[in-house]
């Protein structure tokens, strides 16, 4: 998040305030002003724009469904209740999507989920693996990322090792002059199992798949460090954040 505030900041001219609530806000003579103040207490701030864009979070959309008619469990929150084979408290009736309590809001999710149900109403094996969905920010750069992060990694105890690349020293960034950003590869102390990774980029959404493919197969950061790379190709930086991590890159 840091170093997309950095960019966007420096691209963009985009000015970040955290760790700050709005207290009030009206619209008037064609714009908006915001009243902020710190999370934790201090003096407050007004804010004039042009327009104001809320987006403080998102929630199911379950209502008119009928829900209660048919006796299916919702959460606190709204969300349906689903069980590993997605379905219901209610027998034959299955959920997927935004709509569920599992993984993220995301449209590939549910996709995948939609081939589960598809291949487990066929009686076959359907499944989804929650700790490998991606999740991409389009912005310029993009950030995207699959696995685990290194604060949820330190909650849990895991000891890990951490590979970071920048795309600065890659040639292909170089060329068509995008060198902003880095690959952060997280893997395991003891197996160097791959638990997460997390790229900055222009390209990071295409990026991402690799990463997903290999924590799909359990690979370690060895299995891809040690996978032959075009060159030269942005996917390069991947491999080389995965040499940091067993190794030490080949350019840095």
């Amino acid at each position: 998040s840091k170093a997309l505030m950095k960019s966007l900041g420096s691209s963009e001219k985009m000015k970040f305030k955290t760790s700050t609530k709005v207290t009030a806000g009206s619209v008037s003579g064609g714009g908006a002003t915001i009243t902020v103040e710190p999370a934790a207490g201090g003096a407050s701030e007004k804010i004039e724009a042009d327009a104001l864009l809320v987006s403080v979070g998102r929630r199911p959309y379950t209502g008119g469904l009928g829900l209660d008619k048919v006796g299916v469990n919702v959460d606190k929150r709204g969300f349906v209740e689903v069980d590993d084979h997605l379905q219901t408290n209610v027998k034959g009736v299955y959920a997927i999507g935004d709509v569920i309590n599992k993984g993220p809001m995301l449209a590939h999710k549910a996709e995948d989920e939609g081939i589960a149900i598809a291949e487990q109403l066929a009686g076959k094996a359907g499944h989804v693996n929650y700790d490998v969905i991606p999740g991409v920010i389009y912005t310029a750069p993009e950030v995207a990322w699959v696995g685990k992060n290194e604060q949820e990694l330190k909650k849990a105890g895991i000891k890990y090792k951490k590979g970071v690349f920048n795309f600065a020293a890659n040639s292909r960034a170089k060329a068509v002059d995008v060198p902003e950003g880095f690959v952060k590869v997280l893997t395991d102390a003891a197996t160097d199992k791959i638990l997460g990774v997390h790229i900055v980029n222009t390209q990071a959404g295409e990026l991402i798949a690799e990463a997903g493919l290999a924590m799909e197969y359990g690979a370690s950061s060895e299995d891809v460090g040690r996978t032959c790379h075009a060159h030269p190709t942005l996917s390069e930086a991947v491999k080389e954040a995965c040499m940091a991590c067993f190794a030490k890159p080949i350019h840095s």
